[in-house]
């Protein structure tokens, strides 16, 4: 599986692709707009830290605006990812962009009918948001499971990349199911490392070392 973080903090960023396990980054408007930063700078200085794909979210809702942004965007970097919304028009300039070879996730799903139509329309991604899901008294990964039998029936290449995810549960259960990628805020990727009984096995070895009276020199 592998690992995109969500986020537009560039620091955040930095601090998890020096662990080597950090493959893409996940952008979106909200995103940006926390970052107080501007689009296009933020946007491109991302792409410099990761050499994997980094979404970034067109704003218009007419397909002739969203290639005219998405034309903006993907010359910032090569590894730009344009993100698209699941509507009729989102379908129509990931047809376009994608036929021209750029990659194209296409964000907000929330049925696998929708994700049937993402994969017909050639989208590198699909983003399936099972947190949302969840709040609304629905089983997100029920979703991911319907999304993963659908693209194995027919071998489509659209790759399934598990989004709106809460916690460390939701990554293992999307790993489970067989997705793709999942991305995820800073702090849940950095909870996957974490378990008490680690804590408690470094407490120990290290107050047994202490009391040998050793240093490693």
């Amino acid at each position: 599986m592998k690992f995109f973080v969500d986020t537009a903090d560039v620091a955040e960023i930095a601090d998890l692709a020096a662990t080597g396990l950090l493959d893409g980054v996940t952008t979106n408007p909200s995103l940006i707009a926390k970052s107080g930063r501007n689009f296009l700078e933020v946007v491109k200085e991302i792409c410099g830290i990761v050499e994997g794909p980094v979404s970034a979210e067109v704003v218009a809702m007419d397909v002739d605006g969203m290639l005219r942004e998405a034309d903006i965007v993907r010359k910032l970097a090569p590894n730009v990812c344009v993100k698209l919304p699941l509507t009729l028009d989102g379908l129509k300039a990931c047809r376009k962009l994608t036929s021209e070879g750029t990659q194209v996730n296409v964000t907000l799903c929330f049925s696998a009918n929708q994700a049937l139509l993402a994969a017909k329309a050639g989208a590198t991604f699909i983003s399936p948001f099972v947190g949302r899901h969840d709040d609304v008294g629905f089983d997100g990964m029920d979703l991911i499971e319907d999304i993963r039998l659908i693209y194995d029936n027919y071998d489509f290449a659209t790759q399934i990349l598990v989004a709106s995810v809460r916690h460390p549960i939701h990554i293992l259960q999307a790993a489970k199911i067989g997705a793709d990628v999942v991305t995820a805020p800073p702090a849940v990727l950095k909870n996957l490392a974490k378990h008490p009984l680690t804590d408690r096995g470094l407490e120990q070895f290290a107050a047994d070392w202490a009391k040998t009276g050793q240093v490693i020199a």
